[in-house]
């Protein structure tokens, strides 16, 4: 009896281990979310857009649809509250997705794209427009929030020169 018991936890334990073996990891289940994502925007696009006619253009409305579910206030040049770190209170600045998610995201679609029977060559996600607007998320906020504080702090000084 007892040897029936330990054979019995033995294969309920391997069973287990069987199965988390072949349970996809944290990257691999949100790499495959963001690809089902992106997949049903295309989707319902008006006129629906085929995975073989994306382009970058595409990408870039994706990342731009995204903003609206963003949590990362980014204060329009304007605001009261522009160039303030910690504003005292609310405004009607949009809110964005982060950089760092941004950058995150597209990597996982160019990996998705790919490992779908994409081309490296064709793949929209790889393209150096993706890059520059990257790179204008995470440059421009930064530049005019330099450019507010140089202003309120050397403001004077740029009239006695």
């Amino acid at each position: 009896m007892s040897s029936d018991k330990g054979k019995e936890s033995v294969e309920g334990s391997s069973s287990r281990s069987a199965a988390a073996t072949t349970q996809p990891s944290r990257y691999e289940s949100q790499k495959r979310r963001d690809w089902n994502t992106f997949g049903q925007y295309l989707k319902n696009q008006r006129p629906p857009v085929a995975l073989s006619q994306c382009t970058f253009n595409h990408v870039l409305d994706f990342l731009r649809y995204l903003d609206q579910f963003g949590k990362t206030k980014v204060h329009l040049q304007g605001c009261g509250f522009f160039g303030q770190p910690e504003p005292p209170g609310p405004c009607t600045c949009p809110l964005r997705q982060a950089w760092g998610s941004l950058d995150a995201l597209i990597g996982r679609l160019r990996a998705a794209y790919e490992e779908n029977g994409g081309l490296p060559e064709t793949n929209p996600f790889a393209s150096g427009a993706i890059r520059v607007y990257l790179r204008e998320i995470i440059t421009v906020p930064r530049d005019f929030q330099l450019l507010e504080s140089f202003s309120t702090h050397f403001g004077a000084l740029l009239y006695l020169v």
